[in-house]
């Protein structure tokens, strides 16, 4: 039986997952029109609400509730930032993942990906996308230390919790991780700013060597991390006030 473009389209949409991110490219294999026919006809279906605009040549597959209309996931939203051509080239950080290692509970519409280029904001309703650079490669096997060590790179910007209870969350996730991991760490974070090596060192100075960590830092240079040297009276060794 013969269908339309129109129809193999629709048809291909209903069997989408709710919140599945896609373009025109995901049915340009499937339906013998050029893609702005495809564009044209999804931008129709967008106008009656079988599907949502995320931002130009994006739409989604809305999961609707009594509540309203559900937003994708940040991690359908970007995934074509995350991955190109089959090639990782950036992972969800900062406050993507705040809530995720338990260090708050407050969930907003800001992405943030970590990339080994730079990249100006972007912004795909409702979410805001913002970009941090990585110095070291990114791989599959590092990304959760690349997190965690942004995470102590914006401990300072972590909402509705407090440095120390942050630093105390991430220093038993650290001694969770075996001393290939720890060693794989601080080889990462000597790529990181000085005062992200500094507090590292001091939540890993009694879980592991941190030689390599504290030569790597100035010993004139003060850093400041409220309320600190309360909780870890190690910090004065980091030259941490």
């Amino acid at each position: 039986m013969f269908m339309k473009p129109t129809d193999i389209i629709q048809d291909k949409i209903k069997r989408l997952p709710k919140g599945y991110v896609f373009t025109y490219r995901d049915f340009i294999n499937e339906v013998n029109v050029d893609f702005e026919a495809i564009v044209k006809y999804l931008n129709r279906l967008a106008e009656i609400n079988i599907i949502s605009k995320l931002s130009k040549g994006k739409y989604y597959k809305p999961e609707k509730t009594v509540f309203g209309t559900v937003n994708p996931d940040p991690k359908q939203v970007v995934k074509d930032l995350l991955i190109e051509d089959g090639k990782l080239i950036g992972y969800l950080t900062g406050i993507s993942i705040f809530s995720e290692l338990g260090l708050t509970t407050q969930l907003g519409f800001e992405i943030q990906i970590g990339r080994n280029t730079p990249k100006a904001f972007i912004k795909r309703k409702p979410y805001q996308i913002s970009f941090i650079l990585q110095k070291n490669k990114i791989t599959t096997d590092n990304i959760k230390y690349l997190q965690l060590l942004d995470t102590l790179r914006l401990i300072k910007k972590i909402p509705d919790t407090t440095i120390v209870n942050s630093s105390k969350i991430i220093q038993l996730k650290l001694k969770n991780y075996s001393s290939d991991e720890l060693k794989t760490i601080l080889r990462l974070a000597l790529k990181y700013p000085a005062n992200t090596r500094a507090l590292l060192g001091c939540l890993l100075e009694n879980i592991t060597d941190t030689f390599t960590l504290k030569n790597s830092l100035n010993p004139a240079t003060k850093y400041q991390f409220n309320g600190l040297m309360n909780e870890f009276p190690n910090a004065i060794n980091w030259n941490i006030k």
